[in-house]
């Protein structure tokens, strides 16, 4: 086998080992098809839906992107470095896709972006490549000026894709807000002391708002991983009609 035959097959296996170390990704039938679901990491995930590529706060560099298809679209939720994260921008092919994202993100993002960036702050409404977008408010808990993330100043997204509405919690605590979300088919919630909340806060939240599925996700905490099974028997315990899907968002890149 000559050497050039020999480094291409290990390009192979590098390539296959670094998607083995990557969750499966999820398919969901919709109205218009169907929706495909990627955890990345941390907060991160990606979407596709009626052929479109939908990221989700990109984060990781462009490691946690290979093999994955150019977005289309990118919401962005916080001005935090996990989610406004220019070196991962600068890394992905982002030429002439919509950013969204509140306007505290369009007030930090370097200026080549800002031509890109459609501002939706909480409570207001957006449509982008067929999917209806709401920016739903995220902030800790008690509110105070000098929280981690105050109240008004990043989102949370409720998408509504062909029928399924998919909820992205953003940093947050178990606020009114969430808890009074209604027919929700898929959500991912956050858990991580000491930026949002814990595991029972989130538990009790999903159990107000009822989700068909929910994902814990962004559980990377300090100085712990939050305790995700926990989060699931309590959800399972609380209704257990409500799935709890478990997915590694920490792989290694």
């Amino acid at each position: 086998m000559s050497k050039k035959q020999i480094l291409s097959l290990c390009c192979i296996f590098l390539t296959l080992f670094v998607f083995a170390q990557r969750p499966e990704a999820d398919t969901f039938k919709t109205k218009k098809g169907d929706l495909m679901i990627q955890p990345i990491l941390h907060g991160t995930l990606v979407m596709q839906f009626n052929k479109k590529i939908i990221y989700v706060d990109p984060y990781g560099g462009p490691e946690a992107f290979e093999g994955i298809a150019k977005p289309d679209l990118i919401l962005i939720t916080d001005i935090h470095g996990d989610h406004l994260n220019e070196k991962t921008l600068d890394a992905i092919d982002t030429k002439g896709v919509k950013i969204v994202a509140p306007q505290a993100v369009a007030d930090q993002i370097a200026d080549k972006y800002k031509d890109q960036i459609v501002v939706l702050n909480n409570g207001e409404n957006s449509r982008q490549l067929g999917i209806d977008i709401e920016a739903i408010p995220m902030y800790n808990l008690p509110e105070s000026a000098d929280a981690k993330h105050a109240k008004g100043r990043g989102n949370g997204y409720l998408l509504d894709m062909g029928k399924k509405k998919v909820y992205i919690s953003g940093d947050t605590a178990g606020i009114e807000e969430m808890r009074n979300l209604q027919d929700v088919d898929i959500a991912f919630v956050c858990m991580n002391l000491p930026y949002t909340m814990d595991v029972k806060e989130a538990a009790s939240a999903v159990l107000d708002f009822k989700p068909g599925i929910v994902y814990p996700y962004h559980y990377r905490g300090n100085p712990d991983m939050s305790d995700t099974e926990v989060f699931k028997s309590l959800v399972t315990l609380g209704n257990a009609d409500i799935e709890v899907r478990l997915r590694n968002w920490y792989p290694e890149y």
